[in-house]
Parts: structure tokens; C-alpha cells; sequence
């Protein structure tokens, strides 16, 4: 565990660097309280603090309510170590935000001890934090390909309409969906299908730019937003992404991927079904062109109806 030591005192402050290093923590060391504060600010923080309740610069108190006042950081983890021993001094350290309270002359396996039990806070906190980023991907992903879900992809494209409003950008998509997906369930089973699935939404991933998304928008059709592309460079960028599927599999069992197509872009406000119908009507074209195909959605599609959205003034 990575533990900070503010002390101004010299012995006290060599004596805790030398018990914590023997316990085995990384030790890092302030002689007054601005420097611990500026050290806990930093980005690669220790997990835990103890802190000498009177120092110059900023005093112990200070320090905690300073550090709980900030959000989205790591939880630090905070001792004070003060020759105060009053009940009211015990309740102020609490007040401030302090985890917990050790006394001078401290007691070393005492110390010790009230550091375990910061750690198992911290390593409880820890695995919820975990447990919680593992929720939201699942809320958000679609479980085979790891891609964005439905709801996901389809908030995605919402935004990036009301972003593009606001900044006069176009937003193009590509509906895409894989052809005569059901045969290959049907003569090589569902876990080969599942296995194109995954090529699919990996070659997908890779050939886009970071700030474009990709989702499973159902079954075997994927949903692919490009933010401020126009309709020409989507189309462009969907035949690439085409021929990439088209490349052979990784073993000679696993056939070339052929994708239809459906490009539809936005240049004014336009509503998200309207576009995604837009685009689907345009991948069906290419199933009925022969498939392994890309075609473009007319610039206007019907019922892509512009959205009235209000004017916001210079000032604001």
C-alpha cells in the first residue's frame, strides 16, 4: 500500500517512514501541510494518509476537509495522529473527515493494526468500484461482441444529433448486416455463427477512428456512427470497412464475411429513427442489388423531417 506520512517533527516523521518501509508499504513523506496536500492531489496519490494533526502550512483538519471536498477521486484513506486525546478532539477529527484517530505516544503494533483495517476499507472500496464499472459495461454492451447494445449505440447517435445541431456538423451512419447469416447457423451451427459474430464486430472496432462507435444494433446487423462525416467520406469509409470483413478468416475453415450496407447521413437536425430508417431502407436496396454491397441513402429520405430545435444566442 502506497501511504503518505505528514509530519514536522523530525524524529516522529523518520520513525513512522521506518516502521511503515519495514511493513512493507511504499512510503511517501511531507514535512508541512501544503506539501501533503499537494501530494495527495496528485494524480498517483497514496491510498492511505497519516497525518499529524498540528504542522505548519495546513493542519491536519485542514487536509481532510480540503480532500473530501473533491469528487471523482479515489478515496484516500485518512489517519490523524495528534497528542490530543479529548473526546471533543475525537469528534472534531471525524467531523473533518478523518477515517480514524491514533494518539502520541502511539503504539506501534496499535498502528499497525488501524493500518489493516484502512486497507480492507480500501480494498472493499476497491472491488465495489470494480463491481460497479462492470455493471455499466454490461448495461451498455452486448455480451457476444462487446460492442456497444442497442440502447447504447442508438443514445449515441441521439447525441452526436444534438451535438451536430449545435455545431452545423453532418452525422452519417451505416446499417450493416451480415449475408446469409442464417445459412451459416443453419449448416455450421450457432457457435460457428456466434465466431462470425465476433470477427465481425473486432474487424468492425479496429477500422474505425476512437471517436466513432459501433453496436450490435440486433441479431446479425451492426450500427456504425460517424460523427461530422459526410455522406460521401461514409461511404467511402463503408466500402473499406466492407472489403476488411471480405479478408479471409484467421483459419481456412472460417469463410470470408460478405456485409450489406445502407449509408444515410445528416447535414440539418434530423431525428434518430427517421435517420436509422433511412439507412435501413438503403441496406435492404443492397440486398436486393445482389447483396455484398454498399448503397447510399438519398440525401432526402422521406420522413427524415428536420428537427426544430431552438437558436441559442451568442451569449449563451
Amino acid at each position: 500500500m502506497r501511504v503518505l506520512i505528514a509530519e514536522d517533527e523530525t524524529v516522529q516523521r523518520r520513525l513512522l517512514e521506518r516502521l511503515l518501509t519495514g511493513w512493507g508499504h511504499e512510503v511517501v513523506v511531507a514535512s508541512d501541510g501544503q506539501q501533503a496536500l499537494s501530494l495527495l492531489r496528485e494524480a498517483n496519490h497514496a491510498d492511505l494518509a497519516i497525518l499529524d494533526w498540528m504542522m505548519p502550512g495546513a493542519d491536519g483538519p485542514a487536509i481532510c476537509r480540503e480532500l473530501r471536498k473533491g469528487k471523482g477521486h479515489a478515496y484516500i484513506y485518512i489517519i490523524l495522529l495528534t497528542a490530543r486525546d479529548r473526546k471533543q478532539d475525537l469528534l472534531e477529527a471525524m467531523e473533518a473527515g478523518a477515517d480514524d484517530y491514533l494518539a502520541k505516544p502511539f503504539d506501534a503494533q496499535e498502528l499497525k493494526v488501524r493500518l489493516n483495517a484502512g486497507k480492507r476499507v480500501l480494498d472493499l472500496q476497491e472491488q465495489l468500484v470494480s463491481a460497479n464499472r462492470s455493471l455499466q459495461f454490461q448495461a451498455a454492451h452486448d455480451p457476444l461482441t462487446e460492442l456497444y447494445n442497442r440502447g447504447a449505440i442508438v443514445g449515441i447517435l441521439q447525441n452526436e444529433l444534438l451535438r451536430a445541431a449545435r455545431e452545423r456538423k453532418p452525422v452519417s451512419i451505416i446499417m450493416a448486416d451480415i449475408d446469409h447469416f442464417k445459412q451459416i447457423n443453419d449448416t455450421r451451427g450457432h457457435s460457428a455463427g456466434d465466431a462470425v459474430l465476433r470477427r465481425a464486430a473486432e474487424r468492425m472496432q479496429a477500422s474505425v477512428r476512437s471517436y466513432d462507435a459501433v453496436g450490435r444494433y440486433g441479431g446479425e446487423e451492426f450500427l456504425i456512427v460517424f460523427p461530422g462525416c459526410s455522406a460521401r467520406m461514409a461511404k467511402e469509409r463503408a466500402e473499406q470497412i466492407r472489403l476488411i470483413l471480405g479478408e479471409p478468416g484467421p483459419s481456412p475453415a472460417e469463410p470470408p464475411i460478405t456485409v450489406s450496407m445502407g449509408v444515410a447521413s445528416a447535414s440539418n437536425p434530423t431525428q434518430g429513427e427517421d435517420m436509422l430508417s433511412c439507412a435501413d431502407d438503403a441496406l435492404y436496396r443492397a440486398k436486393r442489388n445482389g447483396r455484398n454491397r454498399v448503397e447510399l441513402s438519398p440525401e432526402k429520405c422521406a420522413g427524415m423531417e428536420p428537427l426544430q430545435l431552438p437558436l441559442l444566442s451568442e451569449s449563451n
